[in-house]
């Protein structure tokens, strides 16, 4: 209770959730990206993971709008952002954006902040518009790239 006397905040369980979630991202995002090997062909890098060759690619011949995010995201954390970005501007910005979050929340609850309360004070709506517009425009670049 004395904590409480000194203005600090009461943690919900959803702020704990966050945290984690936070923190495998940035655990997640570096571990995987070294561990990988950016592939030249400019995406398919996830199939080192075990993971399927993309459908749209092998049936229609176009990219998905995730086709290189992978391999973006491996060739930043390789320490080739130039060729990130122009591999796939989308996985670029997730490859700087994802870590940045994840500190960010880490910080966050270092100060004391609710996590959880923090992100409802938030606006998702155009946030998320703007990250979906990137998306989209990065999507239409990869299709004209290839």
């Amino acid at each position: 209770m004395a904590g409480a006397n000194r203005g600090e905040t009461r943690r919900t369980a959803e702020h704990y959730l966050l945290l984690g979630a936070a923190t495998l991202a940035i655990v997640g995002i570096v571990t995987l990206s070294l561990l990988v090997e950016p592939d030249p062909r400019g995406f398919g890098t996830h199939e080192q993971l075990g993971m399927s060759p993309c459908r749209t690619m092998e049936v229609l011949g176009v990219p998905c709008p995730g086709c290189g995010v992978t391999t973006s995201v491996s060739l930043l954390w390789h320490g080739e952002p130039w060729g990130s970005f122009l591999n796939q501007p989308f996985g670029f910005l997730m490859g700087l954006l994802v870590p940045l979050a994840a500190l960010l929340a880490i910080y966050r609850h270092l100060r004391g902040a609710d996590l959880y309360a923090d992100a409802l004070k938030l606006g998702w709506g155009k946030p998320l518009m703007g990250l979906a517009s990137v998306m989209v425009v990065a999507w239409i670049y990869k299709v004209i790239q290839l």
